[in-house]
């Protein structure tokens, strides 16, 4: 009897131990928050709030979507999980979220491509000369409207931009 007692208590002892370092691991998924940009913390939280409590973070995370109308759909699926806890309200703020990590991730496997704008800069006793730049795009923090015109690249004073006098 004793010895059964004695193997108990083990046991029991080694599945909290277990199930302590589980949840430890638990708590280490995802990313680390301070990380990210202080605009897009509040809305990482509610989205690891909300998503871990059916699946693990890593889940959307390596999921390798990386388009927002994806997101919308997935996001959709999820909340119309009975026990997601993802109330409409959440939404928005998931979408910023999973929006800001597609751009990070397109950024670290280099799958932004680089944009070329054509930029007529005169000298100052020269007349108008045209002169092709490279530049990275500028990625907005958060999801375009679906009717929202392109962003268009701020230009100097005094340049044109696609023929047009600024």
């Amino acid at each position: 009897m004793r010895l059964s007692r004695l193997v108990a208590v083990v046991v029991v002892g080694a599945s909290l131990q277990a199930l302590s370092w589980g949840c430890a691991s638990w708590s280490r998924e995802g990313l680390d928050a301070s990380t990210l940009p202080t605009e897009v913390q509040p809305d990482y939280a509610l989205f690891a709030q909300r998503c871990s409590k059916c699946h693990s973070l890593a889940r959307p995370l390596t999921s390798g979507i990386d388009e927002d109308p994806y997101w919308v759909d997935y996001v959709a699926r999820m909340r119309r999980q009975p026990a997601s806890g993802i109330a409409e309200t959440d939404v928005p703020g998931i979408l910023r979220f999973l929006h800001y990590f597609s751009i990070e991730e397109k950024k670290k496997n280099g799958k932004l491509p680089p944009v070329t704008v054509t930029v007529a800069v005169p000298p100052a006793s020269a007349p108008a000369a045209s002169t092709t730049i490279t530049v990275t795009p500028v990625v907005p923090s958060a999801p375009p409207a679906p009717s929202a015109a392109p962003p268009v690249a701020p230009a100097l004073p005094g340049t044109s931009l696609g023929g047009a006098k600024l």
